[in-house]
C-alpha cells in the first residue's frame, strides 16, 4: 500500500465535506492507505470513512492557548516525529490555512494544496510543492473533489457519494422511529425559534414519531432541557461523543437541523432531512440535495414550521 497524508484539521463541517473526494479516491486509487491529520476534537469523524486507516490528532486550538507551557513543545515534537517517520507518496492540504500547511512541512512527502487564488490563505499556498487550480465558485464538496482529482490524477464524475458507516443503533433510544431535533449552532443569527422547535416536535409525535433532542456545549444543553421540557416524552439524549452522534443519526427515520456540522452528518448518512437555513446561504454551505435531504431558507428568512413539515413528507416519502 502507499501512504497518502491528508490535513484538514476542523471544523466539523469541513471534515464531512471531504467525505466524497476520498470515496472517489477510493475508486480511482484503491491502492492508497490515508492517514488524516485532524484536530483532535474532531478525531472521531475520519475514520467513519472506510479508506481512512489512521487519524493523527493535532492539538492546535489548545496548543495556542499555551504556548509557553514546555508540555506544549514536547507534543509538538512528538507531532513532528510521528509525521515525518512515514514516507508519503502525497501530502495533500485541503483545509489551506497556515495552521495546516505547517505541519505538512513536518511531514516525510512532497506537499500539494491549492494555488494561490484557489485557497483561503494565500500565504499558505507558498508551502507547497504542487498547487492546483480550482473555482471558488463551487461548493465545498465539489472543491474537495476537484482538488483531490486533480492531486491523483482523475477527474470526479457523478453526484457525491459519502460512504460511510453510523455503527449499531445506542441502546438508550427509544424503540421504534424516532426524529432527531439539531437545534444547536455556532451563531445565534443561524438558531431557528424555540417555539417553532416546539410546535414541529408536537406535530411529530402526531405522526407516531419519538422526539430526540441532543445538545452538545452547555448553552446547548440548557436549551436541549427547555425544549425536553415543553415537548411531553421527548428524550433528552445524554452528552455523545461523534461516532455516537452518527450512530444516533443513522438510525433516525427523520433528522431536521439547522446550519451545522451535525446537520452535515445526516446528511452523509442519507438519513431523511430537512436543513433549515435563517443567516447563510444553502446554495454554498447547504446540505447536498437528494430525494431523502433538501434544505429550506436564506439569509433573512426564517422558514415556518408548515413549510418544513411539507418538506419533510417529501423527503420521508422518497
Amino acid at each position: 500500500m502507499k501512504n497518502v497524508l491528508l490535513l484538514r484539521t476542523s471544523s466539523m463541517g469541513d471534515l464531512i465535506h471531504t467525505w466524497p473526494a476520498l470515496t472517489d479516491l477510493a475508486r480511482h486509487r484503491p491502492e492508497l492507505s490515508v492517514s488524516w491529520l485532524a484536530e483532535e476534537g474532531f478525531a472521531d469523524i475520519p475514520g467513519l470513512h472506510p479508506l481512512v486507516s489512521r487519524t493523527i490528532p493535532i492539538a492546535w486550538r489548545r496548543w495556542r492557548k499555551a504556548l509557553f507551557k514546555a508540555a506544549t513543545w514536547r507534543e509538538i515534537a512528538a507531532l513532528r516525529h510521528t509525521l515525518a517517520a512515514t514516507r508519503w507518496e502525497l501530502v495533500l492540504d485541503a483545509q489551506g490555512l497556515l495552521k495546516s500547511a505547517i505541519p505538512g512541512r513536518w511531514a516525510n512527502g512532497p506537499l500539494a494544496g491549492y494555488d494561490r487564488a484557489s485557497i483561503r490563505e494565500p500565504l499558505a499556498s507558498r508551502f507547497y510543492e504542487r498547487r492546483y487550480a480550482v473555482s471558488r465558485q463551487l461548493s465545498a464538496i465539489e472543491r474537495n473533489r476537484q482538488l483531490f482529482g486533480a492531486a491523483f490524477g482523475y477527474r470526479p464524475e457523478g453526484a457525491p457519494v459519502f460512504g460511510i458507516r453510523c455503527g449499531e443503533r445506542l441502546a438508550w433510544l427509544p424503540a421504534g422511529d424516532y426524529a432527531v431535533l439539531l437545534h444547536a449552532t455556532s451563531r445565534d443569527s443561524k438558531l431557528w425559534p424555540e417555539a417553532h422547535w416546539i410546535e414541529l416536535a408536537q406535530a411529530l409525535q402526531n405522526q407516531d414519531l419519538a422526539i430526540v433532542i441532543p445538545w452538545g456545549s452547555a448553552a446547548e444543553q440548557q436549551r436541549a432541557q427547555r425544549l425536553a421540557a415543553a415537548i411531553p416524552g421527548a428524550v433528552l439524549a445524554p452528552k455523545m461523543n461523534l461516532r455516537e452522534a452518527a450512530a444516533l443519526l443513522g438510525h433516525a427515520a427523520a433528522v431536521i437541523g439547522v446550519d451545522t456540522g451535525l446537520t452535515h452528518l445526516a446528511n452523509a448518512l442519507d438519513v431523511p432531512l430537512v436543513a433549515i437555513y435563517t443567516d447563510t446561504d444553502p446554495a454554498l454551505t447547504g446540505v447536498v440535495e437528494t430525494a431523502r435531504a433538501a434544505n429550506i431558507g436564506r439569509a433573512g428568512e426564517i422558514p415556518t414550521v408548515d413549510a418544513v413539515l411539507a418538506l419533510l413528507a417529501r423527503v420521508r416519502g422518497a
